[in-house]
């Protein structure tokens, strides 16, 4: 028997998908099915650890004419620690993750990764594709606890387009924003400011509003329009225009509405 067929064997053997032989050594299922296919062979440090998870000399695992498994006390008595320690560690620590087998530039189209309470917090594991979800998530659209990517939604998001309860992106919202365009109850932005709190370089309109031209109840900068007793969306959209002609006209309705909503 060749490799791929001694390792089909294994595995059948111990009752084994070829996932879950896959979570064992860390690799994708796709790898497996590959060696199993004859397509691939592992590198050596993962014929190292099949040897020791089946109890079974290298040896046999790369050499066709050896057709008795060699197994050896040293070499079950490592296994045996080996399954001792990941089941010690299992108990505490435990993850889930899944790649669809669809990829586009070499990603999979889909990826999801999530380590479980208690230990969240200690996971490194991180779910990476075009559409990434997990604790730690990168991705063209990323959702997680961490998350960077195009469109990236988290507690911490990093992204060209980022909500989170810290958002930092090119448009940014969540309850501290910071970004060229950012929104929030904390809104930082180089361009363009709204919240709360508002600060920007060029536009910013909030309770609070400091920038070059700013729309608030306190506001302060070189145009400066006060909330005072109320002001319309009207009342808001022909001052930015009037400091702005070139305000981009969805901008200045969202904006003129936030400066109406001040209380």
């Amino acid at each position: 028997m060749n490799f791929s067929e001694k390792l089909t064997a294994l595995r059948r053997r111990e009752g084994m998908s070829q996932e879950q032989l896959a979570d064992r050594l860390g690799v994708t299922r796709q790898s497996v099915s590959k060696w199993e296919g004859g397509a691939a062979q592992p590198e050596l440090a993962k014929l190292v650890a099949l040897s020791e998870m089946f109890h079974v000399s290298v040896d046999y695992l790369v050499k066709d004419y050896m057709e008795e498994p060699e197994q050896t006390a040293a070499g079950a008595s490592s296994t045996a620690k080996l399954e001792e320690q990941v089941e010690e560690i299992s108990r505490y620590f435990r993850a889930w993750e899944w790649n669809s087998e669809t990829t586009l530039f070499g990603l999979p189209l889909v990826s999801v990764c999530f380590c479980f309470y208690p230990h969240m917090l200690r996971c490194r594991k991180t779910a990476r594709g075009i559409i990434a979800i997990g604790n730690i998530a990168v991705g063209v659209i990323a959702v997680g606890l961490l998350s960077a990517g195009l469109v990236s939604v988290g507690a911490l998001s990093i992204g060209l387009f980022a909500l989170g309860a810290l958002a930092f992106g090119a448009a940014a919202l969540g309850p501290v924003a910071i970004g060229l365009l950012a929104f929030g109850p904390v809104a930082v932005g180089l361009w363009y400011a709204g919240g709360v709190a508002a600060l920007a370089g060029k536009i910013a309109v909030g309770v609070a509003a400091v920038g070059d031209t700013a729309v608030g109840y306190d506001a302060a900068g070189k145009n400066v329009l006060l909330w005072g007793d109320g002001l319309t969306r009207t009342q808001v959209e022909a001052f930015l225009l009037e400091h702005h002609p070139d305000l981009w006209r969805p901008l200045l309705r969202l904006l003129g509405t936030l400066g109406a909503s001040i209380k």
